[in-house]
């Protein structure tokens, strides 16, 4: 594969798109400093970096703001903080835990400090006014050096650039004992090595376990001048000018002579898999020593990328929306090599002739960022499931949070199974459709820490007394069985789709019809009581899951017609929608994942996503209009607090790109896109085929937030949903806003999106 004929490529399709329509460059839209740290008496900002990436890459190069990155700084970055212990080369964009932090480098000017083991003393203030980033390149003075760092990458590699002053010693670090703490998800490095093949190259490795179990880091590193000396040390031990050094707490300084080029540039390349392979990622993707070039053809690759969305509204909007959107494409992460070797679960490197993926953060991304993935990354979409397959045949179920290929388990459920289905039954080319079953199905009977499936059948819900999260297990799982059920449908299982229809209405056997809540039985059949719907779970010991009773009530995507008719009907159901946005009561202990506010309502966290948008099942079209514009417009913003939550792999930015648009998918496996209020003037979606769909908001403004009619293909239009052959057709929805409800448009009952 030759990456630069590839980006050279894409530059001239992005120019030949963009030249006729535009000069203004889709990526000086987007911020990468939104997101990346809370305002004062914000609890969460998005936990997102800022440092260089290109779409679906491996390399994630950003600095570290931590020595010891924990929850508050899982990015490795907060704009709160001072000073920078240094960049490496990889991160998790938006999650709740602290993660990989791999190959940190960091130079510094002057003598040599010594270091306690297991410190950093190089780390160095710097200050906003003299940092920047843009998609693709990120740089920084260090001010406790005067050197500037810029730092750019492609997908299996880094690209460092640092300019030292004048008639100072130069050093860099690099460091593999860099990880959040060892105390956090057991994390501890197993093995390490450094290696000195020559004096402008480094290679080595790391073994690490943490979040994600035995993660192996190769890399092969290039300088562009010598290294003039090495000082390792690996704990209490110090070596001088080792060639090799194996250890588990490695670290070293590197002296460069810059009194006639005050340059140093480093190439780092990356593999989940060997040295070799980390070799062959970096001359290949980085054949030559152009910083610029390489800076160019990243800001090429986003411009192409960005550019299958354009939209009208005003800079705020396009900043947050563009941003938003470049979020949604950082992950899931490439983690085969140039070559095509990955590791798989077992620990046994296997060849995939397609890119091999990881990092899916399902229970957060099935909702909306994979459906918004089918439609703007259809061939991605299909690499994606053929690469949670892959990872099935070996496992034997579908991953539920896969980090660097292996998984760690986090979340409930197992939405993978979601992803997959939606992919299949939108006829994405690529998948094996039996295969995909197979995985679907087994990934729903056979036991795992996810899902006890033995108490699912045995009960028909979990019992609290024997699986804790137990209703909101109850729920989601019930919703994967829908899922299975339909897929099962499309390939006339008629056994299966009855089998997986039925457990799909478990859910009604933890409804409560006296206090009107979903609540927890035991293993006998009776309520575990006292019951709060406004008390907070976390991740165990209670059975709501980062939620409380009131958010999880509305989790039945999957038949919410059946949840209108189970409260007593369209005006009890919307009477409860309308108390949970107003009901503004809180224990005084709120689950760290709920945030972002309207009553009940907590944006910051998915199990809400979908709920503004449920007045369209009851009748109420104009109060979704009204609670989804109002989260647009208070839950997102252009400051480093730009996010109301962890944005969770793009999920939160996938829920503002499809909700500006004008539309969600409530059910995310359904093909249905439920109708909400626009908020862009235009957005036009370039589709694979060339074809354009278009959403046109006529009179759109902060005031003219309600729908007063609207056309498809030219034809009025009063459904409150769109199908996904809607979109892939092509064609022009077009709405007229206004500033006050039109109580009449989308309310009859054939409009409602209810099959």
């Amino acid at each position: 594969m030759n990456f630069t004929k590839i980006i050279l490529f894409g530059t001239l399709l992005s120019s030949i798109v963009l030249g006729a329509q535009t000069t203004e460059k889709i990526t000086s839209h987007v911020n990468p400093f939104i997101g990346t740290g809370a305002a004062h008496g914000s609890p969460l900002s998005g936990n997102n970096y800022p440092g260089a990436t290109v779409p679906f890459g491996m390399v994630q190069l950003s600095p570290d703001t931590r020595n010891t990155p924990d929850w508050s700084v899982a990015s490795g970055y907060n704009y709160n903080d001072s000073t920078i212990a240094g960049f490496s080369h990889t991160h998790l964009s938006g999650t709740g835990v602290a993660e990989l932090f791999d190959v940190m480098l960091m130079p510094f000017s002057g003598a040599i400090v010594k270091e306690e083991a297991g410190q950093n003393a190089y780390q160095s203030k710097f200050s906003h006014e003299k940092e920047s980033a843009k998609p693709g390149y990120y740089s920084v003075e260090l001010l406790d050096y005067q050197i500037k760092a810029e730092l750019t990458a492609t997908t299996h590699a880094g690209f460092h650039k640092y300019s030292f002053p004048k008639n100072k010693e130069a050093h860099i670090v690099i460091d593999l004992d860099h990880s959040m703490k060892k105390s956090d998800w057991n994390t501890l490095i197993i093995a390490s090595q450094l290696s000195f093949p020559n004096d402008h190259t480094i290679e080595g490795y790391r073994v690490i376990t943490g979040w994600a179990p035995m993660r192996k880091v190769f890399f092969h590193a290039e300088f562009s001048q010598p290294i003039i000396h090495n000082h390792v040390t690996d704990g209490g031990n110090i070596y001088d000018n080792a060639k090799i050094v194996n250890g588990n707490a490695i670290r070293a300084i590197l002296d460069f002579d810059t009194s006639k080029q005050q340059e140093i540039l480093v190439k780092v390349g990356i593999s989940a898999t060997s040295i070799e392979n980390a070799r062959l990622n970096v001359q290949t993707e980085i054949p030559v020593w152009d910083f610029n070039a390489t800076v160019n053809a990243a800001d090429a690759v986003w411009e192409k990328e960005l550019s299958k969305i354009k939209i009208d509204g005003t800079e705020e909007q396009k900043q947050i929306f563009y941003t938003a959107l470049y979020h949604t494409f950082i992950q899931p992460n490439t983690l085969s090599d140039l070559s095509g070797d990955y590791p798989s679960v077992d620990f046994t490197t296997r060849k995939s002739s397609k890119p091999y993926y990881s990092t899916f953060s399902l229970w957060d991304t099935y909702r909306g960022a994979h459906p918004l993935y089918t439609i703007l990354q259809p061939e991605r979409s299909v690499d994606f499931v053929n690469s949670m397959l892959a990872y099935y045949k070996v496992f034997g179920y579908l991953p539920i949070w896969q980090l660097w290929g292996q998984e760690n388990y986090c979340m409930i459920g197992n939405h993978a199974i979601p992803v997959v289905v939606d992919a299949v039954l939108k006829n994405l080319s690529g998948i094996d459709a039996e295969a995909a079953f197979e995985a679907v199905k087994n990934s729903s009977t056979r036991e795992h820490p996810g899902s006890p499936f033995s108490l699912w059948e045995k009960y028909g819900y979990i019992p609290e007394n024997l699986k804790s999260q137990s209703v909101s297990l109850t729920l989601e799982m019930a919703y994967d069985d829908w899922c299975v059920a339909e897929l099962a449908k499309k390939l006339g299982k008629t056994d299966d789709y009855n089998h997986f229809t039925k457990r799909s209405q478990f859910y009604r056997n933890l409804y409560d019809k006296q206090i009107g809540f979903f609540r927890a039985k035991d293993d006998k059949g009776n309520w575990i009581g006292p019951f709060d719907p406004l008390k907070y779970g976390a991740n165990g010991g209670y059975p709501f899951t980062e939620g409380n009773g009131w958010q999880y009530f509305w989790y039945v995507p999957q038949d919410v017609k059946g949840l209108v008719g189970l409260v007593g009907g369209d005006n009890t159901f919307t009477k409860k929608l309308d108390t949970f946005f107003t009901l503004e009561d809180k224990p005084e202990e709120v689950n760290d994942n709920a945030s972002g506010f309207i009553g009940q309502y907590a944006h910051g966290n998915e199990p809400s996503h979908h709920i503004a948008y449920l007045y369209n099942y009851a009748g109420q079209p104009w109060k979704t209009q009204q609670y989804v514009s109002e989260i647009l417009t208070k839950m997102y913003n252009t400051t480093s607090s730009g996010y109301s939550g962890n944005d969770d792999c793009g999920e939160l930015s996938a829920w503002y790109i499809f909700s500006a648009m004008g539309f969600y998918p409530v059910n995310p496996a359904s093909s249905t896109y439920v109708i909400g209020s626009p908020s862009l003037k235009e957005a036009s979606i370039e589709l694979n085929d060339g074809k354009i769909f278009k959403v046109i908001a006529k009179n759109v403004s902060d005031k003219n937030i309600y729908i007063q009619s609207a056309k498809l293909n030219g034809k009025n239009y009063t459904k409150t949903f769109i199908h996904q052959k809607d979109i892939d057709a092509g064609g022009t929805l077009e709405f007229v806003m206004g500033s006050k409800p039109n109580k009449k448009w989308g309310t009859k009952f054939e409009d409602r999106p209810i099959k």
